[in-house]
């Protein structure tokens, strides 16, 4: 089969329990693709041609013995964040470039235990501090749909993998925006779990408050496949809820009829690419045809001071993470020197990049003696009224539903001096993470050849319901079966 690379995961699944291809075939098939056009795209950081191999001759071995789950012997991308155990794990940045970690993260000990193939890390924004995968210390990775924009961020490098088949999934980290921004930007699927619904330990920390690990698939079902395999309570996590994890395939209905979604008016921003809101509302009149009560008049009054909360709330958090690179134990280190408080001044200076140093100096200016009061801890009282609007909200609304960024994909270089503009970019997916409620980018149409994402929003723990709208409006439409032509 010569587009085996293009499958899901519950294709590829299915093909492998009736033994008509096996994961060394697939596996195969996937790094030949990726090989082929990974020149053009720049989405990895590291291919794993050996151990992927490896771990696909072990996945056959467990198929032959009749063991076999939803995703054993499935190519997997992990977004280069995550620790993977002997496996360079860079968070796109010179502070760690040769950091091999000596464990596994929580979700990787998961997908490990499922029997998954992994062929390769992707790149990201700077220790994920971004939103187009520019601020990336080794290069930057394209869109798939036009190599001159940039894909998002900061997950951009497991998007466009995800959207050029170079894998046929791979696991993204959203603190702001940083899955599901990039799928959008992409035609992918992607969904930031609750916060404490899937384990942090092993993700390399930005903002330990916002962070989440999720999976960015080719189609919805995948989604769920993902969930159900890397969900659940994690001792080493004290933030995860120890609550049941259901099957999430079992949400996956295309009847949503009375299903109550509200529109937040607070989301359709000023400056909103005309194109973009009128597919998001073409999305949104289709849910309605598919029986969906649609209210328009919903109002997140404090959705507006979300932006401004999160540059506060996210740099701080970064500051005090980020102190721990300070060239003794690990990572990076500057040994020009022979005085200690000059060699942790230059490995910062040099190992960090322009806006990993932006934000750090940013938090710390917010956590600063005299200032703490004014800016941080107005940012957390902030937090709980951005939190309050959103449980009135539930207290009416299954699900709300927004788009997932203003504009479409715009042009590498286009906003990379202006951080404010950037920033911008996750207007509509940041005010989620200060919550901790779910979301998830379902593709929902094109502009100028370029993808638009319709963003799900749900309340906590609520998965099911956000995947089982996702389904319904994903069979009713073609956008997931389009795929982009590398030139």
């Amino acid at each position: 089969m010569s587009d085996l690379h293009k499958i899901t995961i519950h294709e590829a699944h299915k093909l492998l329990k009736e033994k008509k291809v096996s994961s060394v075939e697939l596996t195969e098939a996937v790094l030949e693709h990726l090989h082929k056009v990974e020149g053009k795209v720049r989405a990895c950081v590291t291919i794993t041609d050996k151990q992927a191999l490896e771990y696909a001759k072990a996945a056959d071995k467990a198929i032959a013995a009749g063991n076999i789950k939803p995703l054993t012997g499935v190519p997997a991308l992990i977004k280069d964040v995550i620790c993977t155990k002997g496996i360079r794990t860079t968070c796109s940045s010179k502070m760690l470039e040769n950091f091999v970690p000596p464990y596994d993260a929580n979700v990787i000990e998961k997908l490990k235990a499922d029997g998954y193939v992994i062929v390769g890390k992707t790149n990201m924004d700077e220790f994920a501090m971004g939103s187009s995968t520019e601020n990336s210390a080794f290069f930057v990775t394209h869109n798939p749909w036009n190599l001159d924009c940039v894909p998002g961020g900061s997950s951009g490098g497991s998007a466009a993998a995800t959207a050029s088949d170079e894998a046929i999934y791979s696991l993204g980290s959203d603190t702001g925006g940083s899955i599901r921004q990039p799928a959008g930007l992409c035609g992918v699927v992607g969904l930031k779990p609750t916060y404490g619904r899937v384990s942090r330990y092993g993700l390399v920390a930005f903002a330990s408050s916002l962070d989440q690990i999720g999976p960015i698939t080719k189609d919805v079902t995948d989604s769920a496949l993902i969930m159900n395999s890397i969900s659940g309570y994690d001792k080493r996590d004290s933030t995860t809820m120890p609550c049941e994890v259901p099957d999430y395939t079992k949400a996956l209905k295309s009847d949503i009829r009375n299903v109550r979604i509200g529109i937040p008016k607070e989301y359709f921003v000023e400056g909103m690419q005309p194109a973009v809101r009128k597919a998001v509302e073409t999305a949104i009149q289709k849910l309605e045809e598919l029986g969906a009560k649609v209210d328009r008049n919903v109002s997140l009054p404090y959705t507006e001071y979300a932006l401004a909360a999160y540059y506060i709330l996210a740099p701080s958090e970064a500051s005090a993470n980020l102190a721990r690179y300070d060239g003794v134990k690990y990572g990076f280190s500057y040994r020009d020197t022979t005085n200690m408080w000059e060699a942790m001044e230059k490995t910062k200076q040099y190992g960090f990049g322009a806006e990993v140093k932006r934000r750090i100096m940013l938090g710390t200016y917010a956590l600063s003696a005299g200032y703490y009061d004014a800016y941080y801890l107005k940012a957390q009282k902030v937090r709980t009224l951005i939190k309050r609007d959103f449980e009135k909200a539930f207290g009416q609304y299954d699900v709300l539903v927004t788009p997932v960024s203003p504009t479409t994909a715009f042009k590498i270089g286009e906003k990379v001096d202006d951080p404010v503009q950037m920033y911008l970019s996750d207007v509509c997916t940041l005010p989620i993470n200060i919550a901790g409620v779910p979301a998830i980018s379902i593709p929902a149409g094109f502009v100028d050849g370029l993808p638009v994402g319709m963003q799900i929003i749900g309340k906590h723990f609520s998965e099911e319901m956000l995947l089982r709208v996702a389904y319904a409006y994903e069979q009713a439409t073609p956008w997931h079966t389009k795929k982009p032509t590398i030139a």
